[in-house]
């Protein structure tokens, strides 16, 4: 039966599981450097509005790195479970990376943690602040670390083919950490997860504020969450473009069906389609909003540079990788078109929020209508799910690769994996994914509503703190 596939199961499985745990990194990122500013303002000001800010997110960014510890342990499982083939290749390139990530960065991000959690109150004031600062130093190195290895999925380099023991060997580690795509995808993603911390500070901060609480110390995290926001979103942009450059000249195919493109087209018809209705298999177009030229400058750079059709491509990688047996290298298009621009909406609908946010509360503005600060709110999903939507453009995109060039996802499938076993897994997953869904969203929801205590001074730290580990 088709719906026991073990291809189409363990693709579904390591997507669930992979978007479930995505939910925890950007945030883990993002407010880990928000407390690290709070409290850096503290440190150097003194005022206890600060303090109480650097506890409040201090809480939210705790929960949420136990449950991306927890949530994050099942993918190394699966790379066993349903993908023994694709780990066998890539296995000694993914060697050194996954080891960085996991014995210096994820340690020296644990271990510096620990010290800011009990070093209230122990430690110097400074040196207690270096602590959460290392913390987020690690937390970007960890996610460096990961993108370097995914950055061979989409981009291999550094590695030589062993035609015996059919693997890709690591022969340059330093061409694995400065790949191209790796090098973009990094500020892309960090600045991508700013987007969703200050998401999250300006939904908190409107909550609180639509009910008239915490006023003081709340309106300053909502003006600090509108301004990273937008500078942020700026981030996002200018690193989006350095991305798209290195994308297409990584995989053009991926560039072709982000705009649908059948045929090559150049300057003036290698047009942006804002808005596309065509037919069932995508094929024709039926009506579409187009800005001229745009997919060419996004790809190129240039005015006036031909950007390569689906069609073509086919043809090229037909010819090319004849061995695999396919005839069709384009990923699905309605997923890959759709998710590009559901990105970008999503993305520029977040620093709308922001701009009208920093404008609406400015200096001798008129109070807040009910229905805007319900709105502000909304800030927080905007930037998550254009997050996730950039994650599934880029790994949809890739398809049907799962190392691109040299290995298809089919062939990565682990061969005595029924479909049977694999269903039963993804079921037990998705039923424990519910259930940690639920304990997260209690947590954070319940810690989010409480609001920071105004009332307690640096010298119940400690106790605070400590609270959240146990």
């Amino acid at each position: 039966m088709e719906w026991l596939d073990p291809l189409v199961l363990s693709r579904w499985q390591f997507g669930l599981t992979t978007v479930y745990h995505y939910l925890f990194v950007p945030l883990t990122i993002g407010m880990v450097s928000v407390t690290a500013i709070f409290q850096t303002a503290w440190v150097r000001t003194g005022k206890l509005h600060y303090l109480h800010l650097t506890r409040f997110f201090g809480k939210i960014f705790l929960i949420n790195f136990a449950m991306g510890v927890v949530t994050g342990i099942v993918q190394e499982f699966q790379f066993g479970m349903n993908w023994s083939d694709y780990s066998r290749f890539v296995g000694d390139v993914f060697g050194a990376p996954l080891a960085f990530e996991g014995l210096f960065a994820f340690f020296f991000e644990a271990t510096f943690i620990g010290l800011w959690i009990f070093g209230w109150d122990k430690l110097p004031k400074k040196l207690h602040l270096a602590t959460i600062w290392c913390t987020a130093i690690g937390s970007i190195l960890s996610a460096y670390f990961i993108i370097a290895a995914n950055a061979f999925m989409q981009n291999p380099v550094g590695y030589v083919y062993n035609a015996e023991t059919n693997r890709a060997e690591l022969t340059d580690f330093w061409a694995l950490l400065t790949n191209p795509v790796a090098l973009a995808a990094f500020p892309h993603t960090i600045f991508g997860a700013f987007m969703f911390a200050a998401g999250v500070v300006i939904s908190v901060s409107a909550w609180h504020l639509s009910r008239g609480q915490h006023l003081d110390t709340m309106r300053i995290s909502l003006k600090f969450g509108l301004w990273a926001m937008i500078i942020s979103t700026a981030g996002v942009i200018l690193s989006g473009d350095q991305l798209g450059l290195a994308m297409y000249q990584a995989q053009p195919m991926k560039m072709a069906a982000a705009e649908a493109t059948f045929n090559t087209v150049c300057g003036y018809d290698a047009s942006f389609s804002i808005f596309t209705l065509g037919t069932p298999d995508g094929s024709s177009e039926l009506f579409s909003i187009r800005v001229p030229y745009l997919l060419s400058v996004l790809s190129t750079h240039s005015f006036d540079a031909c950007v390569h059709g689906i069609v073509d491509l086919n043809a090229e990688y037909g010819a090319t990788y004849a061995d695999t047996g396919l005839s069709d290298f384009a990923p699905i298009l309605w997923v890959t078109y759709w998710a590009f621009r559901w990105m970008i909406g999503l993305g520029i609908a977040s620093a709308l929020v922001a701009v009208a946010g920093l404008w609406l509360t400015r200096k001798n503005a008129k109070p807040l209508a009910p229905w805007m600060w319900k709105l502000a709110i909304w800030s927080f999903p905007l930037s998550l799910a254009a997050n996730i939507m950039g994650w599934v453009f880029t790994e949809m995109g890739r398809q049907p690769w799962i190392v691109f060039g040299l290995m298809t996802t089919k062939d990565g499938v682990s061969p005595g994996t029924t479909g049977l076993e694999v269903l039963i897994s993804l079921i037990a997953f998705t039923s424990i994914y519910a259930a940690l869904a639920v304990v997260e969203v209690r947590l954070i929801i319940k810690a989010a509503q409480k609001g920071p205590d105004t009332e307690e001074k640096p010298h119940d730290e400690t106790a605070q703190l400590s609270s959240v580990v146990y």
